[in-house]
Formats: structure tokens, C-alpha cells, sequence
């Protein structure tokens, strides 16, 4: 679950950087995608019910401190909260890059793999990456085979705590309510999947083209159309104008702001609302799912609160623009120094 939010606040910050009425191509692919983080964030929520767990998206240390390291151990880059730019989609695709070992067996391999870059790390092997997200969903779906063969209980969850498909609509996919280790496994192979496209390829069996795609097209200038291959779509031209954007400070501070000013109470209001958002949609998954669809509207309602800073020259900043801090108290976690240690990232894959 940690690491399904991660992503939504630097794909919101980019969305709410565009100028409106601009780069409807890209505005509409980010947004597509941070309602669909939503529903992995669903997902997730579901299968930790499932066995028993308690979501809590206000627990200290669950948002993380950008820059950041993604919480499931990707260490070579870093999330930052940026303005809509090549560098900002070039991030995006390192966080739902595709990535499938040869074997079960080689899912764990050692950080020193030539230099390639590899994901997740192990908080129980010492040294070991997982070889991509989609592998480190693999594992969760093994561990949790395992442990059921020993324990018939395992999926001792109430079902008033899933949230359905009822309460949870978006164009890329249904909620899967979780009862047992077949849709378990179902939901998490969703998630990767719909991420990654991890073993549909491109395109999924309902014709969706998975995030990574979505955002290659970006770079690449062109949509996709089935049957394309991965780095020559051939679809209609996409067009991208990267000057249309406000220059955000990336990944900006409350320290960045005066002491006093309305930029500073605007950074503040806009984390306490993001902190109200947090803990409806830890109200949504224990046992009041009707709240989700609130939850939605509210990330969207979110969008004042973006245009008080984004709009806003922050003096001092050689003409960049404001930008929410996305900090929380107590819900902070880590920033990247720390989470280079191999403790603290054990603890940020086990939180």
C-alpha cells in the first residue's frame, strides 16, 4: 500500500503543473493513471484485509519524504515531486518499467548484478533486490501460498471490510474483493499487470494499455494501437508542448517558503487537507467502503489547494513556481539518505 501511493503525489503534482486547456494528451494519461493507483491502492487494501491486516495511511513513516526511494527498495533513482517535463515522464517510467526474471529462482539476485539496476529490496536476505516490481508482487503471491499450505486460516479477514466493486469505478478495471489465495492472487497480479504489463505485453485482455505504455507514448510522440511493437507505436500523432507548464520548485520544502506568508499558510492548508485525505481512505478500508468514492472526489477536490501555490511565483526561487510539500505530520517517512541503509529499507518493505 505504501508503495501504490507513493506514486500519487508526483503524478498529481505534474497533472495540476499543466496550464489548462493544454496538453490534453498528457493531462488526461496522468490523470487515467492516478485514479487507476487508486484502485492498486484498493487492491492492496483488500488483501491485507483479507488476512487479517489493519490499513493505516496514517501511520508514521507511510508517506514518504521527497525525494524518496520508493518504498519496495528501488534504490537507483529517486521520486521527486516535479513539474510535467521529460525528466518528470522519464521518472514515471522508471516507476512501472517492465521487468520479469527467467525463473522463480533467480527473482532474488544480488544487488552487484553487473551494474544492472534492480528493485525491491529483501528485508530478509541481506544484499538482495527483487529483479522488478512485478517480481516483488510474485513473491508476496508465494509467500502468501506458502503460508496458507500451513495455515488454513490464513484468510480470517471479515468481508464487511472489502471494499467492492460497488463502491470503486474506473475505466481501467473493477475492484476484486479478496476471500481466499485465488483472488488474492487475482488482485495482485491485476496491480502488476495493469502497472507493468508485465505478461499481457502492451495491451491487457480488455484492450487497456498498461501505465508504462501510457507513459512511453509520451516520449515517443504517438499513441498505440494493438499489434505495435513495444518502441515503435504506430497510432496518431500525440502532441506534447513542455513550455506550457509552471515551473515548479521540484520537490519543494515548508523551510522553502517565508516565515509568515500566505505561500507558506497555502503550503500548510494544502498538507492538512492531503492529511484529511489520508484518513478517509483509511476509514474507507476498515469497514466503511462507502467513503471511497468520497475519497476520489476529494484527491481530485484537491486541485485548489494546487492552484493557490503552483500559480505563484515562490520568491527567492529565481522565478519557480510554489507546489505542495505533500508533508505530513507523523506520516512522514524517511528521505532518501536514510533509506539507503539496508535497515531502512527492511523496514520500509515491512511497514
Amino acid at each position: 500500500m505504501a508503495l501504490e501511493h507513493a506514486t500519487i503525489p508526483t503524478y498529481l503534482t505534474a497533472y495540476y503543473s499543466i496550464h489548462s486547456a493544454t496538453n490534453s494528451d498528457a493531462a488526461h494519461i496522468i490523470r487515467v493513471v492516478a485514479v487507476e493507483e487508486m484502485l492498486h491502492l484498493t487492491l492492496a487494501a483488500n488483501v491485507l484485509n483479507a488476512i487479517g491486516g489493519t490499513p493505516d495511511l496514517t501511520a508514521p513513516g507511510f508517506v514518504p519524504s521527497y525525494p524518496a526511494y520508493l518504498p519496495d527498495g528501488e534504490d537507483d533513482f529517486t521520486v521527486d515531486l516535479r513539474p510535467f517535463s521529460p525528466e518528470a515522464v522519464e521518472t514515471f517510467c522508471k516507476i512501472e518499467r517492465p521487468g520479469k526474471a527467467p525463473s522463480g529462482s533467480s527473482r532474488l539476485v544480488r544487488a552487484s548484478d553487473n551494474g544492472r539496476p534492480l528493485l525491491a529490496a529483501s528485508p530478509t536476505a541481506k544484499g538482495m533486490r527483487f529483479y522488478s516490481i512485478g517480481e516483488f508482487y510474485e513473491e508476496i503471491i508465494e509467500g502468501l501460498e506458502k503460508v496458507a499450505a500451513d495455515d488454513p486460516g490464513l484468510f480470517c479477514g471479515h468481508p464487511a471490510l472489502q471494499v467492492g466493486p460497488e463502491y470503486f469505478y474506473s475505466g481501467g478495471g473493477t475492484v476484486i474483493t479478496v476471500s481466499d489465495l485465488d483472488s488474492a492472487r487475482r488482485a495482485l497480479r491485476f496491480i502488476a499487470a495493469q502497472g507493468e504489463g508485465l505478461d499481457s505485453g502492451i495491451h491487457d485482455a480488455d484492450g487497456e494499455l498498461a501505465h508504462y505504455y501510457r507513459f512511453r507514448q509520451l516520449q515517443l510522440g504517438r499513441y498505440y494501437q494493438v499489434g505495435d511493437h513495444p518502441d515503435a507505436p504506430s497510432g496518431p500523432p500525440l502532441s506534447v508542448s513542455w513550455d506550457d507548464v509552471y515551473r515548479l520548485k521540484v520537490s519543494a520544502r515548508l523551510a522553502d517558503y517565508p516565515a509568515g506568508s500566505e505561500l507558506a499558510g497555502a503550503a500548510r492548508k494544502f498538507n492538512a487537507d492531503y492529511e484529511a485525505f489520508l484518513a478517509l481512505l483509511t476509514k474507507a478500508f476498515n469497514g466503511k467502503p462507502d467513503l471511497l468514492q468520497d475519497a476520489v472526489w476529494y484527491m481530485f477536490r484537491l486541485r485548489d489547494g494546487f492552484n493557490r501555490l503552483v500559480r505563484n511565483p515562490l520568491p527567492g526561487s529565481d522565478g519557480l513556481h510554489a507546489a505542495p510539500t505533500f508533508e505530513i505530520p507523523n506520516a512522514v517517512g524517511p528521505g532518501p539518505d536514510a533509506a539507503r541503509t539496508a535497515g531502512g529499507t527492511a523496514q520500509a518493505v515491512t511497514r
